[in-house]
């Protein structure tokens, strides 16, 4: 299969055959003449893309993404995404932004890039975006736009990068938004994750250890990040403070039973070593489990 990579903008421009205004961004509407080609894309660059048909199919690992018209998809520096045509659309219609990390260089935006956890969502995870939220997204596009055919000055780079982060900000609200509009799907999740979770540590702690948020979002088909952010907002609690919630139920059961030996209660629960377990439920309850037991 072939493979693009995309370490400089005048790689990702000669690519979609726009010209280079600024080394470090570029901002495209491209609607695809010629039929797209399956291809693997590796990017070194932050690439947006506002998806306007349904001219490919985008996977990244194992599965694809949740993808359809109006819909914003960003990759990040490191990751390989797979393209493949659609044979009912075979061309493709978009608006892309893509910057390179230098540009971030000594910037606000640089030292605070990790707080946009969706370059790092995954399957299912495409932000569909409203006809008024279309709008803000393209308005923002505009005035960065406006600012790379004006002629580089001292004050560009701030501009550009400004703008940036204001349309990367509205991306976490449009986010937010389609955690609350979803708020079924993310019903059906949260239900199937702490199904799962119990029925983990009922069954596979013990042999498999400590339950982790990753196990559970892989088997909703869901990277953790945004497996996390859903959880948050569907119980106001992160998926890590569940998992703990959910040990610490099955801990307080386990030690109603006098039989099993406190070694025991923490192997089934898959601790590697009891001074964990005591540790974590002292923190959890301000008791060790010995002390629990004594007075349950």
């Amino acid at each position: 299969m072939k493979e693009l990579f995309f370490n400089t903008i005048q790689e990702f421009n000669d690519f979609i055959g726009m010209e280079t205004l600024h080394p470090l961004v570029s901002i495209a509407r491209v609607e695809n003449t010629a039929p797209i080609q399956e291809a693997v894309h590796h990017y070194g660059l932050y690439a947006l893309f506002l998806k306007e048909n349904k001219g490919c199919k985008l996977s990244y690992g194992r599965t694809e993404y949740d993808f359809d018209e109006m819909t914003v998809t960003s990759f990040a520096p490191g990751q390989s995404v797979k393209v493949k045509p659609n044979p009912e659309v075979p061309l493709a219609k978009y608006t892309v932004l893509a910057f390179h990390p230098e540009l971030l260089n000594r910037t606000s935006l640089g030292k605070n890039i990790s707080r946009y956890e969706f370059f790092d969502y995954t399957s299912n995870e495409a932000l569909h975006l409203s006809a008024a939220e279309v709008n803000i997204f393209r308005d923002v596009l505009s005035m960065i736009k406006q600012e790379l055919q004006h002629p580089i000055d001292r004050h560009s780079r701030e501009l550009i990068v400004s703008n940036i982060e204001l349309l990367l900000n509205y991306c976490l609200r449009f986010y937010d938004r389609q955690f609350i509009t979803r708020e079924e799907i993310n019903h059906s999740v949260v239900r199937r994750f702490v199904s799962l979770l119990d029925e983990y540590i009922a069954q596979k702690a013990e042999r498999e250890g400590l339950p982790t948020v990753a196990y559970f979002a892989d088997k909703c088909c869901y990277s953790p990040k945004y497996f996390g952010e859903l959880v948050k907002t569907e119980t106001g609690k992160t998926a890590k403070s569940l998992i703990s919630d959910r040990l610490l139920s099955a801990a307080r059961q386990l030690l109603v039973d006098e039989t099993l030996s406190i070694t025991q209660i923490s192997q089934h629960l898959g601790f590697e070593y009891p001074q964990h377990f005591v540790r974590f439920f002292k923190a959890q309850t301000g008791k060790t489990p010995s002390e629990y037991r004594k007075t349950a």
